[in-house]
């Protein structure tokens, strides 16, 4: 009874203060490990000790970085700032005052504005935060700014290891990629505790496979291999239909290539997580840029029977061929009725504008396919006859050599300047001494011509690196583009449609057709490089042993037609 009215009188008195108590933690990892059933222990304690204090309401951020997180963005202090506002307690509680936050541009002054506004700050750990002079405000600031710092190195120590681990081929944590599996090989963290590391799911792997292969070599695009899949059967980790938008994140994923990423790190290549080779990789990246910018080279759809749509243009008038179908009925012996659909390339500029273009109205489409279809091994014939070796080397051995002589000439004339120019500074010291001939003027100004000759060199040496890099890069460049082109060689004949509309997408830039299927293909730019410059015959018999070849390609035309 007389602790209720004790009680009743502290009420009354004004003597009891409300107090909130907030409690953080910025990993989920830090709840698991119990720290805010620590921090209300510590709180409740502290505020049981204090004369006329009663919690009346506690705040929880679980996983809520006091460093990343503003305090605009956190529900719990966005309350409480309601709460002071409302007059509805008098004492903020924490633990430690870095549990406000750790930001040195904000946090300060949101402690600041709890005491403005009638809050008093304390915690558990520290005491009260007072504003009552000008020191305490400035060591109010410094907390917060050393809390900063300590965040700052934390998160630099935390990116410095976890770049490390990445560099050595580690998991470092994250979502499991589809085609790889979590296992123990042995590994240990600095707790002594056992960590996972990836292993290749061989089941899965093929899938991946599947994917790159189909996309890379028959055009399918995400929407097609998401249907495709889901018709196999074919499923996720968890069981569910693989989506287009993992199948694009599987496209893009270097760890496919054994390579493991994290931000800006990466390894080395792991042969042990590798599944796609470095060129499919690289390739299927190239085929999805275009496909973003819609670019002629790679199909979007190779779904159609159309070997070329896209791609033909009307050698009269020079506008493109679309493809048309129409129907055609035929009556059999038997009196029965046979529809048929047939397609053809159709010059609409001719339909619509009669007799503004002189060719053809159209085009058949099995009779113009077949044609490119036919030509097109041969093209791939004749490039594969020239070693690789002979291609690279005829188009840059002569310019890296020339390149390599001027680079080497300009190296020794800065040697040569600056062998004069240390002459010049020791003849200095003997102008000084009354020993030299020269005045000082003239030797200043042979110095200065000195100077400015030797930086004239070096900026030409410069140049003459940069322009044999380009020269090794181009040497590169051709190196690949021979591998794909062989490679397109091998499977041109035996692979399906679909990866044939694709080699043709890349291979052939357009084809102009006349009248009686008289045609002009243009290759691609690059490809163009191994018929002109490549397969340019060097010597008289060379270019006699070519024409028969030309003379087959023309009857091959001819027997197409």
């Amino acid at each position: 009874m007389a602790t209720q009215i004790i009680q009743t009188v502290k009420t009354i008195t004004g003597v009891i203060k409300r107090v909130c108590c907030l409690y953080r933690v910025s990993t989920i990892g830090q709840v698991e490990k119990d720290d805010i059933p620590m921090q209300r222990q510590v709180c409740r304690e502290f505020s049981g000790r204090q004369d006329g204090w009663k919690i009346v309401r506690e705040f929880c951020e679980k996983g809520i970085s006091g460093f990343k997180v503003s305090a605009k963005d956190r529900d719990a202090i966005q309350e409480l700032q309601r709460m002071a506002l409302n007059g509805e307690f008098n004492i903020l509680l924490v633990f430690m005052f870095d549990r406000l936050g750790r930001k040195d541009d904000e946090t300060p002054f949101v402690v600041e504005w709890f005491v403005q506004n009638g809050i008093e700050v304390w915690s558990a750990v520290e005491g009260q935060q007072r504003f009552d002079t000008h020191v305490d405000k400035l060591l109010n600031y410094i907390r917060y700014w050393q809390a900063s710092g300590e965040s700052i190195k934390t998160s630099i120590r935390t990116k410095t290891c976890m770049e490390q681990l990445t560099q050595e081929g580690h998991f470092t944590g994250g979502g499991v990629p589809y085609g790889y599996r979590l296992e123990q090989k042995g590994r240990t963290n600095k707790r002594n505790k056992a960590v996972y590391d990836l292993a290749v799911e061989q089941d899965e792997a093929e899938i991946i496979k599947l994917i790159f292969q189909k996309y890379v070599n028959e055009g399918c695009g995400a929407q097609r291999l998401c249907r495709y899949l889901t018709e196999q059967g074919i499923r996720n980790k968890k069981g569910r239909n693989i989506a287009t938008t993992s199948i694009n994140r599987i496209i893009k994923n270097a760890i496919y290539t054994g390579v493991i990423h994290n931000g800006d790190s990466r390894s080395e290549v792991i042969p042990e997580l590798q599944i796609i080779d470095q060129e499919t990789f690289d390739r299927a990246q190239v085929i999805m840029a275009q496909r973003v910018r819609h670019h002629n080279d790679v199909p979007l759809n190779t779904k159609g029977r159309s070997l070329l749509v896209g791609k033909v243009y009307c050698g009269h008038c020079g506008n493109k061929l679309t493809l048309t179908t129409y129907g055609r009925k035929r009556v059999r012996a038997d009196g029965t009725i046979h529809r048929e659909t047939r397609a053809r390339y159709q010059c609409h500029y001719n339909v619509r504008n009669p007799g503004e273009c002189d060719g053809q109205s159209g085009y058949g489409l099995d009779k113009l396919d077949r044609l490119i279809d036919q030509i097109i091994p041969i093209q791939f014939e004749r490039i594969r006859q020239a070693p690789p070796q002979v291609l690279i080397e005829r188009e840059t051995q002569r310019e890296t050599t020339l390149a390599k002589s001027r680079l080497n000439m300009l190296m020794e004339q800065r040697r040569q300047k600056e062998r004069e120019y240390q002459d010049l500074r020791a003849e200095t010291i003997k102008v000084v001494q009354g020993t030299s001939r020269l005045n000082a003027d003239l030797l200043n100004s042979l110095v200065e011509e000195t100077e400015v000759q030797i930086a004239d060199l070096e900026q030409q040496i410069q140049k003459g690196r940069e322009e044999l890099q380009v020269l090794s890069n181009s040497a590169e460049r051709v190196r690949q583009e021979y591998t794909q082109l062989v490679s397109w060689a091998d499977m041109y004949d035996n692979c399906t449609f679909e990866a044939k509309k694709m080699i043709v997408a890349q291979f052939v830039k357009s084809v102009s057709v006349k009248r009686d299927y008289e045609i002009d293909i243009t290759f691609n730019v690059s490809f163009a490089e191994f018929q002109g410059i490549y397969l340019e015959p060097e010597t008289e018999e060379e270019k006699q042993s070519r024409e028969p070849m030309s003379l087959a390609l023309t009857e091959t035309m001819r027997q197409a037609v």
